[in-house]
């Protein structure tokens, strides 16, 4: 099996979306960059909890398959634009969690209200307009609010997108992005939100480079 480790990698993020109710069905998807042309993603519409690294499905920078018995995820174009315009992103991970999904279903932005937010995120998760989902307009739209650096975007009615140089690093945005807009959502009940300020923001997030232990 080519690219086993990618493959096994994408596979495991898969899982752990799954698994921390990011998805229910066969709904998200995820992917790798292997290199300037080619990705790994998921397969279309098997189920999560079945899935295992051979499944996965490498990719051009078109969408054309290259290595793998399954079609891809329904939301390649959206993966390989996204590679396209931002070659500093290695990995992406596409989730439908319910209070991520609430702020694109209001078309509200997620605010930066919380201290990991700034950390990880280090920006309000926009919303990008409103395509049908696997279309080029639903890519064009994301790159669009993509264009600044961006680790995460809403697709208004649709879902959360996270973008990052590791798969780790983009399962924690989704999963910080979900807090985020779970304590706002409560906040908003008991009263209003408190923004932090884009100073305080800005040093949460290069203090939180330097954090952890340090490499012997």
């Amino acid at each position: 099996m080519h690219y086993k480790s990618i493959k096994e990698a994408v596979c495991k993020t898969a899982l752990e979306i799954y698994k921390s109710n990011l998805v229910i069905g066969t709904w998200g998807n995820v992917s790798s960059r292997i290199d300037d042309d080619l990705c790994v993603v998921t397969p279309s519409g098997l189920a999560y909890d079945s899935l295992s690294a051979k499944d996965m499905v490498v990719v051009n920078s078109l969408g054309t398959v290259i290595e793998g018995d399954y079609i891809p995820s329904i939301e390649t174009p959206l993966h390989t634009a996204i590679y396209q315009a931002r070659p500093d992103v290695k990995a992406i991970v596409h989730v439908h969690s319910p209070y991520a999904t609430a702020f694109a279903v209001a078309n509200r932005e997620i605010p930066l209200i919380l201290e990991e937010t700034a950390q990880v995120i280090g920006h309000p998760v926009r919303v990008a307009a409103y395509a049908i989902c696997g279309s080029q307009q639903l890519a064009d739209e994301a790159i669009t609010c993509l264009s600044n650096g961006e680790k995460a975007i809403l697709l208004a009615n649709h879902g959360l997108v996270a973008v990052e140089e590791s798969l780790s690093k983009a399962l924690k945005v989704c999963l910080i992005a979900e807090k985020t807009a779970m304590i706002a959502i409560n906040a908003l009940k008991i009263g209003s939100i408190n923004p932090l300020s884009a100073e305080d923001t800005s040093l949460l997030n290069e203090k939180f480079k330097s954090y952890g232990q340090e490499k012997k």
